[in-house]
């Protein structure tokens, strides 16, 4: 065996991110597998209710006190009454392709794939807008929190692709096994 093909069969397959923190990375992936469970189980619950999403609105505000002639309990009965089959197929749709987003990106952040890091990255970012607005309208501990959570993921998975790619984020293949490789002593 060349001297070549045993230094190549030293390198991890590529893609394969080993310089960063998989306690790190697997928090994140558990935090995203989460993110998809709960939004999925609330698809479920939405699919077996939907036929009486009024009855169970009236027996929610009941059992909480919420008095129906408040904003509040007229805001959940006008919004159960709005409920449509196009808008639950449309909203049963999304519900479906978000944990499945979710999942898969939490598979490759556990199995820390740079794919998944690169992902993690530009789909929390893609949501900044949203909660910088939600904060500025209604600011309170929710938004705040929700924002923070994202900031702090968003920073970690920025972190591990400048550490790894610099601060141009030229990340090359190259780059990324040769980072690799220097972990391991190389055999001459």
């Amino acid at each position: 065996m060349s001297i070549g093909m045993a230094h190549a069969l030293e390198l991890p397959p590529s893609g394969l991110d080993n310089r960063a923190s998989t306690a790190g990375l697997r928090a994140v992936a558990t935090f995203e597998a989460l993110k998809g469970i709960a939004v999925l189980g609330l698809g479920i619950a939405l699919l077996f209710l939907h036929e009486h999403v009024e009855d169970y609105a009236e027996y929610l505000l009941f059992h909480l006190h919420i008095n129906m002639d408040r904003k509040l309990g007229h805001a959940v009965m006008h919004a159960a009454t709005q409920i449509s089959d196009a808008r639950l197929w449309t909203l049963a749709l999304a519900i479906t392709i978000y944990p499945v987003v979710r999942f898969v990106e939490a598979w490759g952040l556990w199995h820390r794939r740079v794919w998944a890091e690169w992902f993690a990255l530009l789909s929390g970012a893609m949501y900044l807008p949203w909660e910088l607005l939600k904060l500025g309208e209604k600011p309170n501990w929710t938004h705040a929190g929700i924002l923070l959570i994202n900031l702090i993921v968003i920073g970690y998975m920025l972190w591990i692709r400048v550490r790894e790619c610099g601060m141009r984020l030229r990340c090359s293949d190259d780059a990324e096994s040769t980072a690799t490789s220097t972990m391991s002593p190389e055999k001459t």
